[in-house]
């Protein structure tokens, strides 16, 4: 049986159903060992790895759970960490909830900055417009009107009105808490200010006074006048109006003073009539007629032509230092037009810059001034020019005329420009009527009863000194001419 066992369990280790993977079972079969030995030994081994693994297991308890309460606390480490972290992660997501809060607070805050900054400017503006201050009412109240501090307050004072005015236009109530006091402020300013200015005017008046003092002192407070015009149009057109009436009297008084004492200084013996180029210098004259001694002299210029050149500028004759002295007409005519290029330039300057006034208004305030004055000399000049046969004062006096013109617009002043003119209407044709009468004289002279000379004729001699004359004043006016020709054409504009 054993035999028969033993070749079955050969038969079967060598059987096509074992696989070859499983090493431990064939070798088994292979050595032909009893199975149930084989498991009994097995089973041996096994329960005493057993035993011995129970007994490391035991040796080991204590490890092991020392290592369980660790892992135990591990976990709970880890379940409180993740419990942090949730809340870390809940904390974050309120956080930038809150960040974006914030920052639509933040965008809101700096609008409401900017808003409040801009109408913080404008609103602190507007209260420093409106407010009145102390030292305006006391400036105003207290202060002569002639002290800076016044007239510092005075614009100050005249911009708040100016404030006031602009905004009753929009209903702002609070120009009602302001407005009465502004009002009492500007009166007492326009009440001083009219009392000072008329005080000034009134020093024009006074005999002796050299008048540019008192326009000097109104200049250096132009500005009280340009509060008048600002804030009261009557007072400053009677302001206006009293200085127009003081000066037209003082200018007319004064030139026509001028022009009647300055004409008894001119040569009793004068050009008559008689004393043109044809007629015989020894024809029989009046026993009362007062013509020159020479004929010559009537026709030559001599150092009379200085008057265009060193003497244009040259001081203005006076009268009374000057009694013992005798005048050429243009050279009294040269006094009397120099003073009045002064007078006038000086005048329309001041009246430009003081009253603020230019082109046309200033003219017509200049014009209200000075038109008695002009319209005196320019009549004068009539008077003598009508009764005159001197030629060459008649020429020099025109030329005079148009230097005098460049003058006035060399120094920006227009305003004699019309006077001018009219001086050239009468100067002009009245040379032209006397050179006419030596051009007749020549042809209707009788040239037998001509003395027989030599040398050359009187006649001659009196042509050619005559075109001298006509030559270097041409000379003279062209040369001063040119210059302002160039710039301004319509200077020369003649009737």
């Amino acid at each position: 049986m054993n035999a028969s066992s033993n070749k079955y369990i050969q038969v079967a280790g060598s059987s096509a159903g074992i696989t070859s993977s499983d090493k431990v079972i064939q070798d088994i079969l292979n050595t032909f060992t009893d199975l149930r030995h084989y498991s009994r030994e097995i089973e041996n081994e096994l329960k005493t790895t057993e035993n011995q693994s129970i007994k490391v297991y035991m040796k080991e308890s204590e490890n092991i759970a020392s290592l369980h309460n660790q892992i135990s606390a591990c976990d709970q480490i880890l379940a409180r960490m993740e419990n942090m972290l949730l809340d870390f992660q809940n904390d974050l997501g309120s956080i930038s909830t809150e960040i974006l809060t914030l920052q639509r607070k933040s965008i809101s805050m700096s609008q409401e900055l900017t808003n409040r900054q801009a109408i913080r400017g404008q609103l602190s503006q507007f209260i420093d417009d409106i407010s009145v201050p102390e030292t305006l009412i006391v400036g105003i109240m207290d202060l002569p009107v002639t002290d800076k501090e016044f007239l510092t307050q005075l614009q100050i004072l005249n911009h708040k009105i100016g404030f006031i005015k602009e905004q009753s236009f929009k209903d702002t109530r609070s120009c009602h808490d302001v407005r009465d006091i502004l009002e009492k402020l500007r009166i007492k300013a326009m009440s001083k200010i009219r009392a000072y200015l008329l005080e000034q005017i009134s020093k024009f008046r006074k005999p002796m006074t050299n008048y540019q003092i008192p326009q000097n002192n109104l200049l250096k407070h132009k500005g009280h006048y340009e509060f008048l015009l600002s804030n009261e149009r009557n007072i400053a057109e009677e302001v206006t109006s009293e200085y127009v009436d003081t000066m037209s009297k003082i200018y007319y008084s004064y030139f026509k003073s001028y022009d009647s004492r300055i004409m008894k200084l001119q040569y009793e013996e004068t050009t008559s009539k008689d004393d043109l180029m044809g007629i015989e210098d020894t024809a029989t004259r009046g026993l009362f007629n007062k013509s020159l001694k020479h004929k010559a002299t009537v026709f030559t210029i001599g150092n009379r032509g200085d008057i265009l050149a060193q003497q244009l500028e040259a001081p203005i004759i006076v009268p009374h230092a000057e009694t013992k002295n005798r005048y050429p007409f243009e050279a009294l005519f040269r006094s009397v037009q120099y003073a009045l290029v002064d007078n006038a330039c000086r005048e329309y300057l001041f009246t430009s810059e003081y009253f603020m006034v230019k082109n046309q208004p200033a003219l017509d305030l200049f014009n209200k001034i000075m038109g008695r004055t002009l319209n005196l000399l320019q009549k004068n000049v009539e008077t003598y020019t009508s009764t005159c046969y001197d030629s060459i004062a008649i020429f020099l006096s025109f030329h005079l005329v148009l230097r005098y013109k460049i003058m006035c617009h060399k120094r920006c002043v227009p305003a004699l420009d019309e006077y001018w003119e009219n001086l050239e209407k009468v100067l002009l044709p009245r040379f032209e009527y006397i050179v006419q009468l030596n051009i007749n004289s020549i042809r209707d002279c009788d040239v037998t009863k001509f003395n027989l000379e030599l040398g050359p004729h009187y006649v001659s001699q009196t042509v050619h000194a005559a075109t001298n004359i006509l030559e270097s004043c041409h000379t003279f006016t062209v040369n001063a001419i040119r210059p302002v020709f160039i710039v301004n054409p319509q200077v020369l504009r003649t009737p």
